[in-house]
């Protein structure tokens, strides 16, 4: 590179460097370092206490809990969110009447704003009024309590994060079809290949590559996924979806462990990193 084309780069450069500096590198440096000290508020004197607060956070049965929660959490929304979106892919893929609307209605859940998702869902499966539950009680399952139960909170949240975001994944998916030559489809029908044959061997090698990204964001995005959650349960019931991000937030604001908060958050940003360096890794991004 030439000396002079540095001088046209860097313009370019500098609003995105500024940008994630203030916005990511000195508040993250800001969060880790609170982590070392005692605080009961943002405004409070801040008292060093080294690794005590890593320390104490570690023992606390809560913190494992918060950890096994988001760990499930987000393998569960991961796995179902990856294999039906490369279904749904696969079906908007084929030529039908009404194709091109079915595939902007297929966005509608994920172009709603989260707040209206996780309350309309609320009203919905409410144990007493809802329209799911009435409609369970009338086939004869009873009243279920959907939100109210350690055992079903989890996995409606799950079934409404699903919900939610697979529209992302079949969209990044069918993207990633419309790059498949179809000279190669062909030649395998001519051979007399099945279509799991044709799937398995030409399309699934061909969306490796995007299916390797969407993964490690959608694992990114859900084991810090905080909003839904929230709404919903705000971690209950007795703790039973209760992540980090969570417990972070309740820590910080609503217990007055600044320092606690932030440790917790510091534990979990370095433990997502450890995972995202040994997925890239195992499965390195392909040019």
């Amino acid at each position: 590179m030439k000396f002079k084309d540095k001088h046209i780069i860097i313009p370019f450069l500098a609003p995105g460097i500024l940008v994630t500096l203030f916005f990511i590198v000195i508040p993250l440096y800001m969060a880790i370092r609170l982590s070392f000290f005692h605080l009961e508020s943002y405004i409070s004197p801040a008292k060093f206490v080294g690794l005590s607060n890593y320390i104490r956070i570690l023992h606390e049965p809560a913190f494992w809990n918060a950890l096994k929660n988001g760990l499930f959490y987000s393998l569960v929304c991961i796995v179902l969110q990856v294999s039906l979106g490369i279904g749904f892919a696969l079906i908007l893929n084929e030529q039908f009447k009404g194709k091109s609307f079915v595939r902007g209605l297929t966005l509608l859940p994920y172009i709603l704003p989260t707040v209206v998702v996780a309350l309309t869902w609320q009203w919905m499966l409410d144990g007493n009024v809802g329209i799911i539950t009435v409609l369970a009680n009338k086939i004869g399952l009873g009243r279920i309590n959907w939100l109210e139960t350690p055992n079903l909170a989890m996995f409606t949240v799950i079934l409404v994060s699903v919900w939610t975001w697979t529209p992302f994944v079949t969209t990044s998916f069918l993207a990633a079809l419309q790059t498949i030559p179809l000279d190669l489809s062909d030649a395998a029908k001519v051979d007399g290949t099945s279509s799991w044959q044709r799937f398995f061997y030409i399309t699934l090698p061909i969306l490796k590559p995007i299916l390797v990204i969407i993964i490690l964001l959608r694992g990114i995005w859900m084991f810090n996924k905080f909003d839904i959650i929230w709404i919903m349960t705000k971690g209950g019931p007795l703790r039973a979806t209760e992540h980090l991000p969570i417990l972070t937030y309740q820590k910080a604001f609503q217990f007055y462990d600044v320092g606690g908060g932030t440790t917790v958050a510091t534990i979990s940003f370095l433990f997502l990193f450890a995972v995202v360096m040994i997925y890239l890794k195992v499965f390195p991004v392909e040019d």
